[in-house]
């Protein structure tokens, strides 16, 4: 109920429902304090009133009631971060699917678009080197490579096939950047010389929205993509139209 009130738009990821109920149990839970401390606040306002008390107590707090909140509010926080918000973490971070069951793509932003690497029916993901840097040739692999032969690259288009789990290695090629997929529930910074993988299970074909949710110059506003999620069929004919036109002779021997 409370994603129609904030204009969240639709889930399309497994692990969506339960980033929902996080935050809609935040949501209740701020709300719950904003009452409290706003009634303790207008109660405080009115007991002590400057006609009631015309000269001031700098003695402060006599009894103990204050200490034992400050107690509760701590131990009730401990229990949120040790007891949801740290498994919740450990469970997206750690908990990354096998390398023989998801999608492993590359995920590189440039000021002001994303590259998509995919490593091919060898699964292998070939070399890369800033020396190799060309307008066409964006993330520069190395030619020399064999392994590289079959890679793919896209621009500001993500094919990811439906229910299949899909991990992105994130980075980037200049400045800080930041992917977030609001559809699928993820966000991860791109951050230059690191690679930083981000996962989820689509699980709703269609065409949804990539943006950068990082400030990262002045074209900031127009680093937009999409990310389609296909059926199987749709996925091949994709890499073998791509590969066709990136690796010809490659492509032919296939």
């Amino acid at each position: 109920m409370l994603n129609k009130w904030m204009g969240i738009v639709p889930n399309a990821s497994e692990h969506g429902r339960s980033v929902e109920h996080m935050l809609e149990v935040c949501h209740w839970f701020m709300l719950l304090l904003f009452v409290c401390w706003g009634t303790f606040f207008l109660i405080s306002v009115y007991k002590f009133r400057k006609s009631r008390h015309p000269k001031a107590d700098y003695h402060g707090v006599r009894g103990s009631a204050s200490s034992h909140a400050e107690v509760a509010v701590i131990l009730i926080e401990a229990t949120l971060l040790l007891g949801f918000a740290v498994p919740l973490w450990n469970k997206r971070v750690v908990d990354v699917p096998d390398q023989s069951e998801a999608m492993r793509i590359r995920a590189i932003g440039e000021q002001y678009a994303w590259n998509f690497h995919y490593a091919g029916p060898d699964g292998v993901f070939g070399r890369q080197n800033a020396i190799f840097v060309t307008p066409s040739n964006p993330l520069g692999l190395d030619p020399t490579d064999p392994a590289g032969g079959d890679d793919i690259v896209s621009k500001n288009e993500l094919h990811v096939i439906n229910q299949r789990p899909v991990v992105l290695e994130v980075s980037s090629k200049d400045v800080i950047h930041a992917v977030s997929i609001p559809h699928m529930r993820v966000a991860q910074d791109a951050i230059p010389g690191t690679r930083v993988p981000l996962w989820f299970r689509p699980i709703r074909v269609g065409k949804f929205e990539i943006v950068c949710a990082q400030l990262c110059g002045a074209g900031h506003f127009a680093m937009r993509s999409l990310i389609l999620v296909e059926k199987q069929e749709a996925f091949d004919a994709f890499q073998k139209e791509t590969m066709s036109m990136q690796h010809p002779a490659t492509a032919s021997v296939n």
